[in-house]
């Protein structure tokens, strides 16, 4: 399924926010000509060499491109740049605060040029507004964006393991130009989509902003375990192993106690009767469980676990999770080719597809000639730009 066929995407991106975002639009079949610095391209191309040599970053959200190098600092860069717009239907960039304005490719210039063109501006923090030239990395608006106040444990905060704020506004910029295009649909008009990472990364803590609503206390740091609802979270079996489990409702919690704690009388006992008194006395109550854990291997936990029945899940290392059963039994692990070979892709989420689009992870530049003749450029003015570093 790729109906976005015929949709043409050119992105001055780098880093993981707006590749991100025009990875899903070119996993639905849209074309996404990658704008990359001549020489060094996009500089997430050397985060790390971890993927047969190709930085793990890079590979994971630029299959399906094609990889233009060009200098738009360039004034023949620049007019290569504009003929592509001309026939683009959407352009995203994540430029350095402001740059897409100076270099006269903000909303309003390009909207005047060309009407029906989608502009997707992909920011830290958006404009205008005390923050609006910050820089801003995945960290620093996990830091401004609450994120960490509620992430890690009780004596230290901690990073999410992912690029969550990246991968956020990747996502809302990815949403917001579907329904741009749809607009346009009706209107024949382009829409300007404005995404921050900041905004995507607050809403996404709705929450934990409501329960520490009008000044109330917010949600305590706890680690694995969830802040407010208990038991959830992990507990480490007699064989070591931990497993993770979770107690949503009273059904479960009485079912928990007398099919698996063997404890029938705790599922009425005042301290543990609804999830505010366990998690008030999570201490106590975690000490028990813990301790009928104790007596048990990883697998009669699970065992009991998935009889009385309760959630539970296993905690896998990433080894284990390319080996999934689950993910081999729906098929979802594809091939894709790099300019270091083959590698697998996960297919994309949600599409039922049993041949889903896996072009190649573009080399640097591996497309610049083809494209720029494809955009009304001589050989010569294409030797030309390409002899002095423009290209």
């Amino acid at each position: 399924m790729q109906p976005l066929r015929g949709i043409t995407v050119v992105s001055l991106e780098q880093a993981i926010a707006a590749p991100y975002a025009t990875r899903q639009l070119a996993d639905l079949g849209a074309r996404v000509i990658k704008v990359e610095r001549p020489g060094t391209g996009d500089f997430a191309r050397a985060y790390d060499s971890r993927v047969r040599g190709l930085s793990s970053h890079f590979v994971w959200v630029n299959r399906n491109k094609e990889s233009l190098t060009l200098d738009i600092k360039d004034e023949q860069g620049m007019d290569a740049l504009r003929r592509l717009l001309a026939d683009a239907d959407v352009f995203v960039q994540n430029l350095a605060p402001g740059a897409a304005e100076r270099a006269g490719l903000g909303w309003a210039e390009l909207h005047a040029a060309h009407p029906e063109l989608i502009v997707c501006d992909i920011s830290g923090y958006g404009a205008p507004g005390p923050y609006a030239t910050s820089k801003a990395y995945d960290l620093m608006v996990q830091s401004e964006s609450g994120l960490l106040s509620v992430t890690g444990t009780a004596e230290e905060m901690a990073k999410v393991g992912i690029s969550a704020s990246d991968i956020a506004a990747g996502m809302y910029a990815y949403s917001g130009i579907l329904a741009a295009l749809l607009e346009r649909g009706r209107t024949r008009e382009g829409v300007h989509v404005d995404v921050s990472m900041l905004e995507a990364t607050v809403e996404w803590l709705g929450f934990p902003l409501y329960y520490a609503y009008d000044g109330a206390e917010p949600p305590p740091r706890a680690g694995a375990a969830h802040a407010t609802i208990y038991p959830y979270g992990p507990f480490t079996a007699g064989d070591g192993k931990v497993v993770m489990m979770c107690v949503q409702n009273e059904r479960e919690w009485a079912a928990f106690c007398e099919r698996f704690l063997r404890r029938p009388e705790l599922a009425t006992h005042p301290d543990y009767a609804g999830n505010a008194a366990r998690n008030a006395h999570r201490e106590a109550l975690g000490a028990l469980i813990s301790a009928r854990f104790a007596e048990l291997t990883a697998a009669e936990a699970v065992g009991l676990l998935a009889a009385v029945p309760v959630a539970h899940a296993r905690v896998n290392s990433l080894a284990e999770v390319w080996e999934h059963p689950q993910l081999a039994a729906r098929g979802r692990w594809h091939q894709v080719q790099t300019p270091a070979g083959p590698i697998s892709a996960l297919a994309p989420p949600g599409l039922v597809d049993d041949a889903p689009r896996m072009d190649p992870v573009p080399g640097l530049g591996e497309h610049t000639r083809a494209i720029l003749a494809e955009a009304g450029l001589t050989d010569a003015e294409i030797d030309e730009l390409t002899a002095r570093g423009a290209a």
